[in-house]
């Protein structure tokens, strides 16, 4: 061991003082508040951006995410991240330090904003744009390179044979969108007209872009300004010591989660249903987790071939999950740091669905590969966890990509509005798992029903649990939702579910797997909408006149059947609709965590009321016998103590 690594293995709590100094440039106090005005500054770009984004992906989504980069020297180390998509953030270590230097740190000015957005260099796919912005500070009267603001951001649009880019089915790099290598945007504060050229000649929707694009600027000037401002204040010794402190101290506290594992090799696995070409076959992601002395290696070597078509991630995505995995299971309340991985390594052959290389690894439909690496992670640890598991959650994104036309001819699109893009997470230790939230690699915010409709010719018609789907268990896991959507123009629907053929939200420490769901669509001359009454049975006739889109369904009912046939996404990798046409989604739903026979019959009897579970399902699921109507007088439930003992020892045995 050498002297640095002894050094690095004290805590950084029982550093002296003196040794505190020597090591950071600074005391402990100006470190802590240096890091907490980094988590600040991105925070406060963020909100700059989002109340004056114009597009609804970044305005009513919070598709970007900011962060900090420390300077070159230092290996470009993230201290700080946004509040926002962390998907973007975990890959944001890597695409600022390989965007910097294939560009040239010695051919950046002051005043200079570098974008980039190819997959295989920053990881996430072509619409995602990384925006760095390089802080110059003067020392001894010479420009100094000390640090990067930067915030990456999804565009509406980057060209290809999709509008808006969101589809499982394109083949190759060519139809997936623009790609831009590293190049300027601004150059000393003034625009670079040929990079703009470049993107509006190949983008749709420019004009929303434009302004999109120019707000980002404004709010990386923020950023730069607020960290001049804190150099300026405190030292640039100060400021680099606490961008490094801010990143140890995370890696720090997830050693000593590690360590806290047993030494072992732990192993599981996860599936995607399927590519855009065809059925026959399931894509999966297997990991090896072998800890052993306080570091953890991840071996994804076993894992599917890329697939054939976009709904691969690369090799920066892949770390990406299991920095968060692991950040979520081991160490939940500590900051995101680049330093997250530093005692985690990643085995990872190239071309596999989670390595994707061009041209044919074509990235697009990242983030759900990714959510395979996670949930494999989530079950290979379930069971050394014990009680500290977390069970599966809906796993997919279940995009809905739509584009068509207005009356007057003007085009519209939306993406990740109309299809099941949230829905539930699965139970913890903790409590119960939520019913209506984003994947947990995204963290992103749910549009308005009211701003999709303003935006776009559809109307929103009905999102509700759907009872009787949460897995069970002493905590419940949240509920599918259904969610039904009308379209009032003819148009093309891209619908991108690919986690049904099996449930994604299995069950942690005794509690049982949810349910999985479906997606249907009816046309003008399936459905007669002035009696959308019918749809409110969700086992009654109108499932039979439906087409289906995607999921395990009785092929007679059309309902959903596990035992039933597989429909595939991407049989029609184009849905046209005419007017009047509906979509319904009905989302996987979260495992349980712990035995279900624990659980309070107070609890039980409030999941009737709320109708997350029938009375039926209360006394098969949960031992519960529940008295009254909930739909009549659901305050008048009563929990029946005595049959509910005798019903819960008979199951038991």
């Amino acid at each position: 061991m050498t002297e640095s690594m002894i050094q690095r293995s004290i805590l950084i709590r029982d550093l002296s003082d003196v040794q505190f100094q020597e090591r950071y440039g600074c005391d402990r106090f100006t470190a802590m508040v240096i890091s907490t005005k980094l988590r600040y500054i991105v925070e406060h770009m963020c909100s700059g951006l989002l109340t004056t984004a114009f597009s609804v992906i970044l305005r009513d989504w919070f598709d970007f995410s900011a962060t900090i980069s420390g300077s070159p020297q230092q290996d470009y180390p993230m201290p700080a991240c946004s509040n926002s998509l962390i998907l973007f953030s975990g890959t944001m270590p890597e695409a600022i330090r390989n965007t910097v230097e294939e560009y040239g740190r010695d051919n950046l000015e002051p005043g200079d904003v570098l974008i980039a957005n190819d997959p295989y260099r920053i990881g996430t796919h072509v619409n995602d744009v990384c925006f760095i912005r390089p802080i110059f500070y003067k020392v001894n009267g010479k420009n100094q390179l000390v640090s990067f603001v930067n915030l990456q951001a999804h565009m509406l649009d980057m060209g290809g044979v999709v509008p808006a880019g969101f589809s499982g089915t394109k083949k190759n790099v060519y139809e997936n969108g623009l790609v831009i290598s590293p190049q300027l945007l601004y150059h000393k504060d003034k625009p670079c007209k040929q990079t703009w050229n470049l993107i509006f000649d190949n983008a749709r929707f420019g004009s929303v872009m434009k302004p999109d694009m120019m707000s980002i600027y404004e709010n990386l000037k923020l950023g730069e300004k607020l960290i001049i401002e804190t150099i300026d204040r405190y030292g640039l010794e100060a400021y680099l010591g606490a961008v490094q402190y801010a990143v140890d101290i995370s890696a720090e506290s997830m050693q000593r989660a590690i360590e806290n594992i047993p030494d072992g090799v732990y192993e599981g696995e996860d599936y995607i249903d399927c590519d855009g070409i065809d059925d026959s076959e399931e894509f999966r992601v297997r990991t090896k987790i072998t800890v052993k002395g306080g570091r953890i290696e991840v071996d994804l070597s076993g894992s599917s071939r890329q697939a054939r078509t976009s709904i691969n991630c690369g090799y920066l995505d892949a770390k990406c999950a299991v920095a968060v995995a692991f950040q979520f299971l081991l160490d939940p309340n500590s900051r995101f740091t680049s330093g997250g991985m530093r005692n985690i390594d990643l085995v990872l052959p190239d071309a596999t669905i989670v390595s994707a290389m061009p041209p044919d690894g074509t990235i697009m439909m990242y983030f759900e590969a990714s959510a395979l690496i996670l949930h494999s992670i989530y079950r290979a640890l379930k069971d050394v966890l014990g009680e500290n598991a977390v069970a599966g959650d809906v796993f997919s994104l279940n995009l809905h990509n739509a584009n068509g036309r207005w009356p007057d001819g003007t085009p519209w699109v939306t993406s990740a509005q109309c299809g099941g893009e949230h829905g539930a997470w699965g139970a913890t230790k903790a409590g119960d798992g939520d019913s209506y939230s984003v994947v947990p690699l995204c963290n992103s915010l749910d549009p308005a029903i009211e701003a999709i409709e303003m935006e776009i010719p559809a109307i929103v018609l009905r999102k509700e649990y759907v009872a009787d789907t949460a897995g069970a268990g002493q905590h419940r896991g949240g509920a599918s939702v259904l969610k039904d959507t009308f379209w009032l123009t003819e148009a093309e629907h891209y619908s991108m579910p690919l986690h049904f053929r099996r449930p994604s939200g299995f069950g942690a420490n005794g509690g049982k797997d949810g349910c999985s769901g479906a997606v249907w669509m009816w046309g003008p001359d399936q459905l007669n909408i002035s009696k959308a009454e019918q749809l409110y049975d969700l086992n009654q006739e109108a499932y039979r006149n439906s087409t289906p889109i995607a999921g395990v369904l009785d092929p007679r009912t059309k309902t959903l059947d596990m035992n039933g046939q597989y429909f595939y996404y991407a049989k029609n990798p184009v849905w046209h609709t005419k007017p009047n046409s509906l979509f319904r989604y009905i989302i996987n739903s979260g495992g349980g965590w712990g035995n279900p026979l624990e659980r309070d019959p107070e609890k039980v009897k409030n999941d009737v009321r709320d109708e997350y579970v029938t009375i039926e399902g209360a006394k098969k699921d949960y031992g519960v016998v529940i008295i009254g109507d909930p739909l009549k007088d659901p305050e008048g439930l009563e929990v029946d103590y005595e049959a509910t003992k005798q019903l819960r020892a008979q199951l038991a045995r």
